[in-house]
C-alpha cells in the first residue's frame, strides 16, 4: 500500500463520521470495540465471476476492527502458485472503511474500498447497501468504481440459516450481480459497446463451528457462474480455466473478541 490509500481512507472516514453524527442514531454507550483476525485457504479466488488465480491454492488473511458501527478491514490474497515469471505471490491488499447501522428491521451501510493490486492498476470504490431482516434476509449493495475501472456493480443477495446443533448453523446464500461499465475502453461486449449485463451469480453454503471461546472454524463451498450468454462468453474467454462455471471452497479460522 502507499500514501494514497491512507489519504483517501482518512477523507472517507471523516465524511462517514460527519454523516453519522448528523443523520444516524447513536448506538448504545456500553458498546465495546471489536476485533477479528481471519485466515482462509481456498481452492480458487473468484471475484464477481472473475477467476483471479490459475489452478492454485490461495490464502486470504483479513483483519477487522470495529466500534459503534464503524469498521476498518485490511484484506490480502496470497497465491501459492503464480504462473507468470515476473508475478508476485502476494497479489492484492485491500482496505475497507465502513459504517453500518439499523432502523428496526432495516439495515443500512456505506463504505469505501481501496484495491491495491499487483499486475493491474490500483482502484477505488464507494458503496451503499440496504437489507431487511426477514426469513430470506434480502439485501442490495451498489458499488461505484470512480478510479481505474469506472462503472457500477449492483449485487442482490438472499440468505437463510438452518440450525444444525445448538451452536452450529448451516448458512445458505445466493446472489446475482449486474455490471455496468462507463466506457468500452474499460470493458466491451461482443458488439464493441460498453459492457452492461447481468454478470454473475453465486450460490454458497457454510457453517461456522465454534471450537473455543474466541476461535471459530468455517468450512465454505461456493458455485460461481455467468448470468447471461454475453457474460458467459466474456468469462469463458478471460478466466484461466476457460470456464465461467466454477465450484470452489475451503476453510477459514477466525479469532474474534
Amino acid at each position: 500500500m502507499n500514501r494514497t490509500i491512507f489519504r483517501n481512507a482518512a477523507l472517507v472516514a471523516v465524511g462517514i463520521t460527519c454523516l453519522a453524527a448528523t443523520a444516524l442514531p447513536a448506538l448504545a454507550e456500553e458498546e465495546k470495540p471489536t476485533a477479528d483476525l481471519t485466515v482462509g485457504a481456498y481452492s480458487s479466488y473468484i471475484w464477481r465471476g472473475y477467476e483471479l488465480n490459475d489452478n492454485s491454492l490461495v490464502i486470504q488473511p483479513s483483519m477487522t476492527v470495529g466500534y459503534k458501527g464503524f469498521s476498518a478491514n485490511l484484506w490480502g490474497n496470497l497465491d501459492t502458485d503464480v504462473t507468470a515469471d515476473d508475478a508476485k505471490n502476494w497479489t492484492e491488499t485491500d482496505l475497507t472503511i465502513a459504517y453500518d447501522t439499523a432502523f428496526d428491521k432495516i439495515g443500512v451501510g456505506a463504505g469505501y474500498i481501496y484495491y491495491g493490486l499487483d499486475g493491474a492498476d490500483d482502484t477505488q470504490e464507494i458503496y451503499a447497501k440496504i437489507s431487511y431482516d426477514c426469513i430470506l434476509s434480502p439485501s442490495l449493495t451498489i458499488y461505484r468504481d470512480y478510479d481505474a475501472y469506472n462503472g457500477w456493480y449492483y449485487s442482490f443477495g438472499i440468505g437463510h440459516s438452518l440450525p444444525i446443533t445448538d451452536t452450529i448453523n448451516l448458512d445458505l446464500g445466493a446472489s446475482i450481480g449486474y455490471l455496468d461499465v462507463d466506457d468500452a475502453a474499460t470493458m466491451a461486449d461482443s458488439s464493441g459497446n460498453a459492457y452492461s449485463e447481468f454478470h454473475d451469480g453465486v450460490l454458497s453454503a457454510s457453517a461456522s463451528i465454534p471450537v473455543a471461546k474466541y476461535l471459530t472454524i468455517t468450512p465454505t463451498v461456493r458455485y460461481s457462474f455467468g448470468l447471461s450468454s454475453e457474460a458467459e462468453d466474456y468469462l469463458d474467454a478471460n478466466n484461466p480455466s476457460g470456464d465461467n462455471n466454477i465450484l470452489y471452497g475451503g476453510v477459514s479460522a477466525s479469532f474474534a473478541f
